[in-house]
């Protein structure tokens, strides 16, 4: 069974930086790409970041560029965001996601390029 949860959810000021995990098992995570994704009430669910099997390629929504970061970590089996300059608007839950597609350095942006994803875990960004 593929099982992905994320933690480092939390209450934090705007300005103030959050580091999101989500730990997979399951499946050789090393071959999927990794992706992460927020919604907030009433939204729909958006595309953050996301990182390819290798590492190698990145791609971020504008809205986060300069200020979240994602990396991976093959031997742990766990992918990363962190999270710097929050601003209220980030409030959301964050899920993570992993690729359906093995092996490629296409970054997958969209809901249903992954199939298995996290239950989330709440990031809260006060004034």
């Amino acid at each position: 069974q593929v099982q992905l949860v994320e933690s480092g959810g939390g209450l934090v000021q705007a300005g103030g930086s959050l580091r999101l995990s989500c730990a997979v098992s399951g499946r050789t995570f090393r071959r999927y790409a990794m992706g992460w994704f927020c919604q907030a009430p009433g939204k729909e669910r958006e595309f953050v970041v996301a990182i390819s099997w290798s590492g190698r390629t990145t791609y971020y929504a504008d809205s986060v560029k300069g200020r979240f970061t994602i990396s991976r970590d093959n031997a742990k089996s766990t992918v990363y965001l962190q999270m710097n300059s929050l601003k209220p608007e980030d409030t959301a839950n964050y899920y993570c996601a992993s690729g359906s597609d093995v092996y490629t350095e296409v970054i997958p942006i969209t809901l249903r390029e992954y199939d298995y994803w996290g239950q989330g875990t709440q990031v809260t960004v006060s004034s």
